[in-house]
């Protein structure tokens, strides 16, 4: 194997760059959101709530924009059969910001909180709380593998490195810099990011599109020319199958803490719904360059390159399409600023994730749900130790990987269906409680696996209408794979049927309780008929089997920062209804 000295260089330049950048963010930062008795840990998971327009811009865009976002798009646009119009990713997830910038946005940062969880645990408890943690954990370990993964496949393609370690130095980076300076370190380098991904990449194109072996992609779009046209279509028995997979990016995109993160971070709610939208528009910008190297890779007669006669789709290499074209189609100065920049873009990318996977668990399940008198040192200390965790675990997944776009969806799939429908509920849906929210859990759980996933080769127990057997063919080996792919749209509908469980279950209960039908010694989980009914089903208090903890505890924001902080949690419309809801008044009822 041989190491591309040059290219070594251009790696070693740009993790530099981000660490540097990293490094310098939490320096610069490192008293911003702490004064006059802030937390330190509230200010790494939120950055002091002061990031504007500019940073929060690209920050919020790079929340998607990543290796597996720009790997990914080009797989799909290059895969035979599929192409373009299968490439949902780039609409779907720019739709997801739209709607979480109308929808989700202002209330989520009107309120105050710190977490995506902060108002499942106020309303249904610490316990379902650490429930829903679950699939949000593996939502982001499974993000930031696809992103690792990518950045493995590209340095083994272009500089002829190990993968595994190209990997655990990737990884062990973004790890740093995210342990020193939080959410800081982490918008500060995504601006870097961006720019490294739009420079590097459009930069590539052109060289690309030049070269002898390529074909008018104008002409490949529509026609047979070395394989079927990279525009694609979508086949009549497949119409459901697609929408279920678009819905599920565009929905599913939302209830994400890597997400909800930048829009608690900003300075007001109004910020936050701008930057959401800035970021949807981003998010289709930066596929732009991706879409044209799928294309590319569509149009070139590979047996004019020195990549081989057998075309990456013969290979098994689909998924490498984007640095395949980097190091075949380009001159080597250019593919190696090409793969700095992916390689940038990916440490950047991975950071987010690891931090929103630790910030849940520091502050929803340890601190509120196991020592809720744990102090803000302790906490920042779990933070880190979990950061590094955490990383680990994505680490080790990327290792694993199969198609990046394959480990991508998945990632979406638990959250779809089991989050989204109770962000739903707890946000705009009156008088949910603990019950429902837990049988609408096990209906989407239970829904979505029976459908079977082949990324894991898990086989279904609910074979849905329309299901086939699908044969594929592993070109290389000759081994031939059979594998069941349900037709039918039963993400969404297990989305659905979740979301409709909680509510269903929800009335029930609270009318069997309240009517006498059923005891009020089985209310077990203090749900319904507990000492503070009203207040869980109407305002949203956050209570433990024990204690009351106050609102102020779940969501401490300080105007500390200037009159842009204005509508924070503590002053705000959730206190103002009546004086009963309170906290002061809850504490001298006890």
């Amino acid at each position: 194997m041989t190491i591309h000295v040059e290219g070594l260089i251009a790696i070693v330049l740009f993790y530099v760059l981000i660490l540097f950048v990293g490094i310098w963010a939490a320096w610069k930062n490192k008293n911003s959101g702490v004064g006059e008795g802030g937390d330190r840990s509230e200010s790494i998971m939120v950055g002091g709530r002061d990031i504007g327009l500019f940073v929060g811009g690209f920050t919020m865009t790079a929340t998607w924009v990543g290796g597996g976002y720009i790997n990914g798009t080009a797989e799909y646009v290059y895969l035979p059969d599929y192409g373009l119009a299968w490439a949902q990713a780039p609409f779907g997830y720019a739709l997801s910001l739209v709607l979480g910038g109308l929808f989700f946005a202002k209330p989520m940062r009107s309120r105050g909180y710190v977490t995506m969880l902060d108002p499942f645990q106020q309303i249904y408890g610490e316990r379902m709380g650490g429930l829903l943690f679950i699939p949000a954990l593996m939502g982001e370990i499974f993000w930031s593998a696809a992103i690792l993964s990518a950045l493995g496949a590209t340095l083994s393609v272009i500089v002829d490195i190990n993968i595994n370690m190209s990997v655990v130095i990737s990884a062990l980076i973004a790890i740093f810099y995210t342990l020193v300076g939080g959410l800081y370190s982490v918008a500060y380098t995504d601006v870097v990011q961006l720019f490294c991904i739009f420079l590097g990449l459009w930069v590539s194109v052109p060289f690309a599109l030049s070269n002898p072996a390529v074909s008018d992609i104008g002409v490949s779009a529509k026609e047979e020319v070395y394989q079927s046209p990279w525009l694609g279509q979508i086949k009549p028995e497949d119409n459901w199958l697609w929408a279920d997979n678009f819905f599920l990016l565009m929905l599913g995109g939302i209830p994400w803490q890597v997400y909800f993160q930048r829009v608690l971070s900003a300075s007001s709610a109004t910020y936050a719904q701008v930057l959401s939208f800035l970021a949807a528009f981003g998010c289709l910008v930066m596929a732009v360059p991706s879409v044209l190297i799928g294309a590319i890779g569509a149009s070139t007669d590979w047996n004019q390159t020195t990549y081989g006669s057998l075309a990456p789709k013969d290979k098994d290499e689909s998924d490498m399409i984007l640095p395949i074209v980097l190091q075949h189609l380009c001159p080597p100065y250019i593919s190696f600023f090409g793969l700095g920049a992916v390689s940038a873009a990916v440490m950047s990318s991975a950071d987010s994730s690891i931090l929103s996977a630790s910030s849940m668990f520091a502050r929803n399940i340890y601190k509120l749900a196991f020592r809720q008198s744990a102090s803000d040192g302790e906490i920042v200390w779990v933070m880190r130790i979990t950061i590094f965790v955490f990383g680990a675990l994505a680490t080790a997944m990327a290792l694993l990987t199969g198609s990046v776009y394959g480990l991508w969806y998945l990632s979406s799939d638990l959250v779809y269906v089991i989050i989204f429908p109770q962000l739903l509920s707890v946000l705009f849906v009156k008088g949910t409680n603990t019950y429902g929210s837990m049988a609408a859990y096990i209906f989407g759980l239970l829904l979505r696996i029976g459908g079977g996933e082949p990324y894991l080769k898990l086989p279904p127990f609910i074979y849905y209408p329309g299901w086939v057997t699908v044969e594929k063919v592993h070109h290389l080996t000759g081994d031939v794979e059979f594998f069941v792919q349900q037709r039918f749209p039963f993400k969404s509908v297990s989305m659905v049927a979740s979301f409709l469980a909680n509510v269903v279950f929800s009335y029930l209960t609270k009318y069997l309780f309240e009517s006498g039908m059923l005891s009020h010694k089985y209310d077990f989980l203090d749900a319904v008929v507990s000492k503070h009914s009203k207040e869980i089903m109407d305002k949203a208090t956050l209570v433990s089997n024990h204690d009351n903890i106050i609102l102020s505890e779940m969501a401490p924001v300080r105007q500390t920062l200037g009159a842009a902080l204005a509508g924070t949690f503590t002053n705000t419309e959730v206190l103002s209804d009546d004086d009963v809801s309170s906290p002061e008044s809850f504490h001298s009822e006890k």
